[in-house]
């Protein structure tokens, strides 16, 4: 049971999409592996992954927790009318 001062955990819907905006950047890695994951589990083959452009500190975190999660099979910018370098997109086993 939570504390009075701890809000409860917030369920989300997992879709091919995850937008680490949502997120705390302290928390970003963490949702993404668990997004990761789940998504694994359910069975999507497709994903896209919207870090951002800024100046990359999102990206190079989403492509380093990628090239070393189990069922990635491949990652890259996302089309130029789905995010382009502000996106990645997954391809998973």
């Amino acid at each position: 049971m939570n504390s009075p001062d701890e809000l409860p955990p917030v369920r989300v819907e997992i879709t091919d999409v995850l937008d680490l905006h949502c997120f705390a950047p302290r928390d970003a890695k963490a949702a993404l592996e668990a997004y990761l994951e789940e998504a694994r589990e359910r069975g999507f083959q497709a994903l896209r992954i919207i870090h951002g452009r800024g100046i990359g500190a999102q990206r190079e975190m989403v492509r380093k927790v990628l090239a070393r999660t189990p069922g990635v099979t491949g990652f890259g910018d996302a089309p130029e009318g789905a995010g382009g370098w502000g996106a990645t997109v997954v391809t998973l086993r």
